[in-house]
Parts: C-alpha cells; structure tokens; sequence
C-alpha cells in the first residue's frame, strides 16, 4: 500500500530537520559542561560571601560603599557568567537534541508498515535515525582521539565545536570548557602525562572540580597560565609525582594538597604565595621543593615532617626566621635562603649532616650558628650581601668547604678566624668590600686556593698588588715568609744576613723574584747579582762580603 501524499511530505521535512541538526556534544563534553558550571557557581558564591563580608572604614561614605558593593557584585556576576557561557551552551543544545531524538522516535512509531513500510525517498526513516546515531558515535569517538594529551606536547581539540571556540582569542590557547573536556577525556583514557603549560586563556583563574578525576596521572603541568585558585579536588590525585604550577598567581593553596602522598616533585615558583598550609608537611615522600618568588614571611612547622627532602629552595620572599624543625629534614643536600629578611638562622641547622649547598645572599644575618660545625658535607657557603661581624672559629671545621663567599659585609666583617688554613680543601674565597686589614697565618695552608677575591678591601697585609698577582702566589709568599722566621739557612745560601728585619711587604717582593725566575740556576745568579741593590733600596740589609763580592 502506497504511502500517504500528506505524511510522505510530513516525513520529507522531519528527516530533513533531523538531518540539519549540529553535531551532538559527546559524554565528555557534557560532563566537562557540568563541572565548569558547578566551578563556576562556587566561585560565584565564594567571591560574593567574601565581598559580604566586606566593612565600610569610616572616611568611606555609605552611599558610595554601597555603589562600590553594588558594582563588585556585579562585576563578579558578569565574569562568572562569561566563564560558563559556552558550558550553558553545550548543555543547552545537549538538552534540545534529546527533545528532538523524543520527537522523532515519537514519529517513527507513528509510521505504520502498511504505510509503505515507511520509505521516504527509498530510505527507511529507522534507517535515517540509525545513521545518524551512527555519525554521533563516531564523532564520540573521534573526540577520545583528538582530545587528548599522552607524551606529546601539543594539547588537541580539534574535535571541538567551532561555534563553542569562536571569540576565545588565541587560538593556540585552550578556553574553560576545552580545558575541562581535555581534563574529562584524559581522565577516561587514564593518561599519565597531562601538560597544559601555557594553554589556558588568560581569562581562565581557576580550573574546575573535574581535575579531580586525574587519579592516574603521574605528572601534571599547569605552569605558565594565571591561575589564582585550585580545587579542593586536588587532592584525589594520589598518584601524581610531579606537579609544576610556577609562574601562576595563587595566592594560597588548598588543605587537601596535603593529599597528594605520592608527590617528589613540586615547583610553585613565581606565584603570591603569602602561606602554606600546615597540610603540607604530609607531602613526606617530596625531594625538590620550590618555593622561591613568593611572598612567604614564615613556613610551616610541619616542613620537618619532610625527611625526603633533598632540594629546598624558598629564594626570594619575606622569611625573617626558619622553623626550629629544619634540622628535620635530615636528607638536604640544598638549601638556598637567598633575597630573605632573615637575621639569623636556628641552630638546628646543624643537623643537616648531608647538606652541601647553603646559600644565603642577601639578608640581615649578623652571625652564623656555632652548629655549623656539624655541617661535614658543605661544599659551598655564600653569606654575601649581609651584616656579618664575624665568622665562627667552628665553621673552620667543615674541611669539605670548597666554596666560600663572606663578601660584600661591608663595614661589619673586620677579620677571618684565625683557624682558616684548616679549610684544605678550599678552592673559592671571596672577601671583597669587607674591612679585613690583614689576613691571618694559618692562610698559608690553603694550598688548594685558586680563587681569591678581595676587591675593594682594605688589606695591608699582603699588599693589594700582592693579590692581583693571584692566591697561589700570596700562599708561596706566606710560606716563605715562615721560613724567614724558621729556616734562616734557606738566606744564608743566598748570602743574606739580618734576614729577621725583613717587613713582609720586602719578603713578597724577594719571593716574586724567585717566582719569575723560576728559581732556575741562571734565575739564582742573576737574583744575586742584583740583591745588594734590591736590599739597599728597600731594607737596606748588608749582604755579606764574602758571598756577593
């Protein structure tokens, strides 16, 4: 029995509008659509309790308080609707599509067998439906494929529609519902390796709930965006090992950061970070910690539950004094303190026995812990740019030191313990703009020195030209200057009596003779050929006769 003129037209036009309709957001879309508006709605709710709970100074008007409330609130309104405008989108066609998959299963049924068997134009109208769900699943598929991040650098979206993604600037740059589609869809692959570095748009502030589905992921790469807030649901991802959020804007981070148990590596460089949680201390398993460019003034006392830690670096903030409990964090091997108010250092960091980097250019330290004896594997030590008056007799018992900077004390630092030479493995000496006038005995042997700077300060004794000439030649003049004190035969071969008034300023112009002559047998008899001038003309000493005739 022939179809019906009347439905077949009817049929014609219904296939054709289901035909026109947009592509369906996938499962991941629609799931990425509900996180960032239930973000979005918190964050809301959040900025406008907080504004609440705002009090009005007394020189501010009431009248323009209000006006200021009033236009914050809406502000607040106004970015929280842009930021989930295109998730509304998604769940708004989501929503029509399934009323007209109703509508049209409504019709299919309508069409009875005797009605042509349901042709239209040689096409079943189940068939119609059928491929249409067929290009649906497809599409889902496909957006598993594209939207994705494995070892790769780029961040893929292709898949994603055109009209969602018009208006979001860089195209380069990942807006809020493609950044959660990518969360959702790395979730459901179990990816590994999530890295969005630089990716989100720079309207983007915080990421939504969803990042919490990452419970696989191992490193996690958010660095380089203006992120200021990050979900509670953190803290799900208990196998993350790496996670990197330097150079965002946080200004905090959430108590269930202490969750991530697993995690080695934490960079939070470059953030306003004014505090840690006390949660953070949990983080027991972590080896590198960088803190640096904050605006921290203290750290938490927990710090010391972090026996693994290896690297510390918290450079660059406000701390005035480190937690006692530093000494607990027994595995150090580096600790850079650098650009901090810090006056002094606690005790306890004596027992950081590993530690073997310990930086802490400009501060305010005016002495350093007797305990540092205790520090057996420092290698290297900067106190530079501080106010340090003196520098302990006990540090001389660190013999690993191969690098020392104590410049730059300006009028404070006056003298180097006298103990110094005990330092034999030292290679790098810095002492430059202190007031050091004379160096002490016990220099002589740092016989490894090979770097010695004393710019711009006032030392008598070696001469400054003495200096420039370089450390080992200022340790050969030391210790032949003991010997003019202990070994007078070495200057009776040269023929040299009333060698014990001898200043040290000649004894290093004898001993740079020697050294440019190489002390070779030519270098010996021209020395003493010209010694009866060069004793007359600086300490008029008389050579003997019988010798130098």
């Amino acid at each position: 029995m022939a179809i019906k003129p009347a439905i077949a037209n009817l049929i014609d036009e219904l296939t054709s509008l289901y035909r026109s309709l947009p592509p369906r957001p996938t499962i991941e879309e629609v799931d990425a659509a509900m996180s960032v508006v239930d973000s979005s709605k918190s964050e809301e709710e959040a900025k406008l309790s907080e504004l609440e709970k705002m009090e009005r100074s007394t020189e501010v008007p009431e009248e323009l308080f209000f006006v200021f409330k009033e236009a914050k609130r809406n502000w607040v309104s106004l970015v929280a609707y842009e930021q989930r405008k295109d998730a509304v989108h998604v769940l708004n066609l989501d929503k029509r599509l399934h009323v007209f998959d109703e509508l049209i299963q409504r019709a299919s049924k309508t069409v009875s067998p005797q009605d042509g068997d349901g042709e239209v134009g040689g096409e079943r109208f189940e068939e119609v439906v059928k491929k249409k769900k067929k290009e649906e699943i497809k599409r889902a598929l496909s957006f598993r494929e594209d939207a994705w991040y494995g070892d790769d650098v780029n961040v893929k979206v292709e898949s994603f529609k055109s009209e969602v993604s018009e208006g979001s600037g860089d195209p380069e740059k990942l807006s809020l519902i493609q950044v959660a589609s990518v969360i959702e869809s790395s979730a459901k692959k179990e990816s590994r390796v999530l890295n969005l570095r630089g990716k989100l748009t720079d309207q983007i502030e915080w990421l939504p709930s969803s990042l919490g589905k990452l419970e696989e992921t191992t490193q996690l790469d958010l660095s380089e965006n203006r992120i200021t807030a990050l979900p509670t649901s953190i803290g799900n991802l208990k196998s993350l090992m790496k996670l990197d959020l330097h150079s965002n804007q946080l200004t905090n981070l959430p108590e269930s950061f202490g969750d991530l148990c697993n995690l080695t590596e934490l960079d939070l460089h470059a953030n306003r970070l004014a505090s840690l949680p006390t949660t953070i201390g949990k983080l027991v398993n972590l080896i590198d910690l960088d803190l640096s460019s904050n605006q921290l003034a203290t750290l938490p006392d927990s710090i010391g539950n972090m026996t693994n830690l290896k690297r510390l670096n918290v450079e660059t903030n406000e701390l005035e004094e480190l937690p006692y409990t530093i000494g607990s964090c027994v595995s150090l091997t580096e600790l850079r303190l650098d650009f901090n108010r810090l006056k002094a250092l606690p005790e306890a960091v004596g027992k950081l026995e590993k530690l073997q980097t310990l930086t802490l250019h400009y501060n305010r330290i005016k002495s350093l812990p007797t305990t540092m004896a205790s520090l057996v594997s420092l290698r290297e030590l900067d106190v530079s740019f501080n106010e340090l008056e003196s520098v302990p007799e006990s540090l001389c018992f660190v013999t690993s030191l191969v690098r020392l900077n104590v410049s730059k004390n300006f009028a404070d630092l006056r003298m180097l313990p006298r103990s110094i030479g005990n330092l034999e493995m030292l290679e790098e000496l810095d002492i430059s703009s202190d007031q050091i006038h004379i160096l002490p005995d016990s220099f002589r042997f740092l016989s490894k020195l090979r770097v010695f700077n004393a710019d711009e300060t006032p030392l008598e004794v070696p001469p400054r030209e003495i200096i420039k000439l370089g450390a080992q030649v200022y340790i050969y003049i030391l210790l032949i200057h003991v010997s003019l004190n202990y070994h007078h035969e070495f200057f009776d071969m040269l023929g040299i009596s009333e060698t014990k008034n001898l200043n040290p300023r000649s004894v290093s112009c004898l001993w740079i003779l020697l050294i440019l002559l190489d002390a070779s047998v030519t270098g010996m008899i021209f020395f003493r050929l010209h010694i009866k001038f060069f004793y007359r003309s600086i300490d008029k000493v008389k050579p003997r006769n019988r010798i130098l005739a």
